[in-house]
């Protein structure tokens, strides 16, 4: 069964550029680990300060496997400060 994670993203808008080139590298390096069966970042046409994450991994396992890599931790430690908000939701695939 699939974990799927969405996270939706306002970034403060003086942080823009900095945030993008931090999630861009955790993504890149996301999609490398074995349980990472997507990754994707995603833009808002209409306000580049909105992002929204759509993660889908093999289980909850390889999630929390996700949460202990090196990348995933710089990210939370650099990154996740130059946003004025973060929502996280967990989806299930059906079937």
């Amino acid at each position: 069964m699939s974990f799927v994670l969405e996270v939706q993203l306002r970034i403060k808008p003086e942080n823009v550029d900095r945030f993008m080139k931090q999630v861009l590298e955790n993504a890149q390096h996301a999609r490398k680990e074995a349980g990472c069966r997507q990754f994707d970042v995603l833009v808002d046409p209409h306000d580049r300060a909105q992002v929204m994450l759509y993660e889908v991994y093999a289980d909850e396992q390889a999630f929390e496997a996700h949460q202990q890599t090196v990348h995933f931790k710089k990210y939370l430690a650099e990154a996740v400060p130059l946003l004025a908000s973060r929502q996280r939701h967990v989806w299930r695939r059906a079937g």
